[in-house]
């Protein structure tokens, strides 16, 4: 609960806030895909079959379209909706910090990144991580714990109620469900989703730490500093001396 900085508000607001259209766009696409997943399930065109992540369909078939459609269909409706909560809840606030773009890059990029990661490890030479090669997964889980680490990340100490009734500090929660996430990708069998929930929290660590939170910015400005670097030894430009000397070392 939130007190509202509007004077034509109600005095309290139940979460982070109003959706964004980039928020609504993003649970609006998953709920109507999900809707169609529920009246095509039937046919053996189902979406679920032909747009769920499939490793075995990414490597034989080279269908790699699914690293994307994956995250816009569910399991059932408690799935959809807790991810569309967590989505909102989470995102919400990142979004506000980071901008739109940003935001729907990081998205993607933790989303895909967990779906290439699941393939990644369907190839290991073990039980555990085979049995994933001709199973199908779906679900924007992959993004969603993306956004629970830099949740994590942002807001260290800021309480989330795990089973809505214990108060953790948003780091702690982080580190428990990407211990629990790795545990069952390892230990349970059909741990399917919690590879790739592993995944998400590992593409999005490396994608923040990287670049300093802006990775094409970083890389830009070691590209110019390269360039300046060189420019200097090609011209023999060095400084030094005094700025009275009419004869220091500036050519």
């Amino acid at each position: 609960m939130r007190r509202s900085s509007s004077p034509y508000a109600s005095s309290m607001s139940f979460g982070p806030g109003p959706l964004s259209p980039a928020m609504m766009a993003l649970i609006g696409a998953n709920v109507v895909l999900f809707i169609l997943q529920l009246l095509t399930q039937q046919y053996s065109w189902g979406l679920t079959r032909n747009l769920g992540l499939l490793p075995a369909d990414v490597i034989g078939s080279f269908r790699v379209w699914q690293l994307g459609t994956y995250m816009f269909l569910h399991a059932g409706v408690f799935h959809i909706l807790f991810n569309m909560l967590a989505l909102w809840m989470f995102g919400t606030e990142l979004e506000r910090i980071w901008g739109t773009r940003y935001f729907l890059k990081f998205y993607f990029v933790t989303g895909i990144g967990a779906g290439v990661l699941t393939v990644l490890f369907s190839l290991l030479p073990f039980a555990f991580a085979q049995q994933l090669e001709h199973s199908i997964v779906v679900g924007a889980s992959g993004a969603i714990y993306g956004l629970l680490l830099a949740y994590g990340m942002y807001f260290p100490n800021r309480p989330i109620y795990m089973y809505l009734v214990f108060p953790i500090p948003a780091r702690y929660f982080v580190m428990i469900m990407g211990a629990l996430a790795f545990y069952s990708s390892i230990a349970e069998r059909g741990g399917v989703a919690n590879a790739t929930h592993l995944g998400g929290l590992l593409v999005a660590y490396l994608f923040l730490k990287s670049g300093r939170m802006h990775p094409w910015a970083e890389v830009k400005y070691r590209y110019l500093k390269w360039k300046i670097n060189r420019t200097r030894a090609k011209f023999d430009v060095y400084t030094g001396g005094r700025a009275n000397d009419w004869d220091r070392k500036v050519h």
